[in-house]
């Protein structure tokens, strides 16, 4: 039988129809499958960002309720008039000028910057007096960097002549006494806020200098008897180390508390000697109380919670990028475009989470370790606080919408227990002023704390750390041990740690005395 001549092409047609029909199928079913993923893609989109928005609007309406301010324009310090400004003087204005080609003179490079390094730097557990016989030798050019000279008050009272001609010479630190008349300190800080990160305080790398040739100045006047301008020194050197005070950074918070406790160093040498008259132990006493270093904390962490709250929207606006120009990272191999691109498809929901639990994790690193009307803080919550926020992982922030917590948030542990050992040495050498007017008065120390007040001191200052009165012995030799449980919040009787404010053993002691001398 012979085949038709018209089968081969009728073949074909339907060879193609079908393989139309089933491309056509699969075509619609991706087109489809598409529009399906599409929808799910937008409603995903809409629904993160109405997720993250509402609950960012909520949670910022909460603490605005409270009275927590969120916005760091806010903590911008108002201009003050320059004739009131200790900041508007000729050489605090040239720690804000660039340094250009040639370099610009340093304020500190004076004899003291060369000497320092030739004078012997012990660590110790206690306060020790000013090596004043190495100075001298260090200033003359024949300092040992391996010898503790002879602190006998003879040699030191020897050697304070020529430390102070030295220290006299520094026309700074007449300027800096001369404008520290001035009510007010405002430096000229440029806030910029689209790049928070790269606010330039360049005034705290400057007052630290001050401060210690302030201290060793007030040291050798001390040990030649002048106390009247060791006071002064001592008043100046406070009011440098206060003077960042209103700044919202806790940079200069730290700064702050360092120079601090840099004061309280002839402050201790004095009374050591029992060099201060009792109108002279009143008005440090008095200054001294007036230091809460707990409740000035809130300040600066309010304004580093807005600056990290910041970032998010920043970020959210203008780009991944800013990561890497925040951290000055160099564009390797396309690290930008990648960054970038990565930053395109996140949903804006997310950045609103992000700022969310910013603000959850940065309180969460002090929540019930700090209680700001007890004026207490807990080293053990703290601890554990620290804890759980080393065993975070970045995918588990990332899911957890906890990226920017995790790799922008400052360490906040280490704060609260160096805001403890400031207000510590303040409240110290509040009572050992107490301590040695009431030795003034009777001729040797008390048996107990009790019995300054109220006569000597309205009301004893307690432990920042166990919210107790400070631990008081008389010892037989009628001087006396003045001293905190320190952060392992355990009684060691008065046995400091390896280091001064040891964070895990010993007890925190306002250091030796000498018992009363006939004057």
């Amino acid at each position: 039988m012979n085949t038709p001549t018209n089968a081969a092409p009728s073949r074909n047609f339907i060879a193609r129809f079908f393989s139309w029909l089933f491309s056509w199928r699969i075509v619609r079913r991706l087109l489809i499958a598409f529009v399906w993923v599409a929808t799910i893609v937008v409603l995903f989109y809409a629904e993160e960002n109405w997720r993250g928005r509402r609950a960012w609007n909520a949670f910022r309406q909460t603490l605005e309720a409270k009275g927590e301010q969120l916005e760091l324009r806010a903590f911008i310090p108002k201009a003050v008039p320059e004739e009131q400004n200790f900041a508007a003087t000729p050489i605090v204005k040239s720690w804000f000028v660039k340094k250009d080609a040639a370099g610009k003179p340093d304020s500190w490079a004076d004899r003291y910057e060369k000497a320092q390094s030739s004078v012997p730097v012990k660590d110790t557990t206690e306060r020790r007096m000013t090596d004043l016989v190495a100075w001298q030798k260090a200033f003359e050019g024949t300092g040992s960097t391996n010898e503790i000279q002879k602190q006998d008050r003879e040699s030191r009272a020897q050697a304070a002549p020529a430390v102070l001609q030295v220290l006299n010479e520094l026309s700074a630190l007449t300027e800096l006494r001369n404008a520290s008349s001035r009510p007010i300190a405002r430096y000229p800080i440029v806030w910029d806020m689209e790049n928070p990160w790269g606010i330039l305080l360049p005034h705290l790398s400057n007052i630290k200098p001050a401060c210690r040739r302030l201290q060793l100045k007030a040291s050798a006047e001390l040990a030649g008897g002048d106390t009247e301008h060791a006071m002064d020194d001592i008043r100046v050197m406070l009011y440098l180390a206060d003077s960042p005070k209103d700044e919202a950074f806790l940079v200069s918070y730290l700064v702050r508390i360092a120079n601090f406790q840099l004061a309280v160093q002839p402050v201790w040498e004095g009374l050591l000697e029992h060099r201060w008259s009792e109108s002279q132990l009143v008005q440090l006493q008095n200054k001294f109380q007036s230091y809460e270093f707990l409740g000035d904390l809130k300040y600066p962490l309010d304004g580093e919670r807005a600056m990290g709250v910041m970032t998010p929207e920043l970020i959210r606006k203008k780009g991944f990028g800013l990561l890497l120009d925040a951290g000055n990272t160099a564009d390797a191999g396309g690290t930008r475009q990648l960054v970038e691109a990565i930053g395109v498809v996140i949903p804006t929901g997310w950045y609103y989470l992000e700022q969310c639990n910013l603000i959850r994790m940065y309180e969460m690193q002090v929540a019930n370790a700090v209680d700001w009307q007890k004026r207490q803080v807990s080293p053990a919550l703290l601890n554990a606080n620290a804890k759980f926020f080393e065993g975070q992982i970045p995918l588990n922030a990332v899911l957890k919408h906890e990226f920017f917590a995790k790799f922008l948030l400052p360490a906040l542990s280490s704060i609260p227990r160096k805001t403890a050992a400031a207000q510590t040495s303040a409240d110290q050498a509040v009572i050992a002023c107490a301590l040695e007017r009431y030795q003034l008065a009777h001729g040797k120390y008390p048996e107990t704390l009790a019995a300054l007040t109220p006569d000597f001191i309205t009301q004893l200052p307690h432990d920042l750390v166990t919210g107790d009165l400070y631990k008081y012995r008389l010892n037989d030799d009628g001087s006396f041990l003045l001293y905190s449980v320190g952060w392992n919040e355990k009684d060691d009787g008065g046995t400091p740690g390896r280091t001064a404010f040891d964070t895990k053993q010993g007890d925190w002691i306002w250091g030796r005395t000498s018992a009363p001398a006939s004057r």
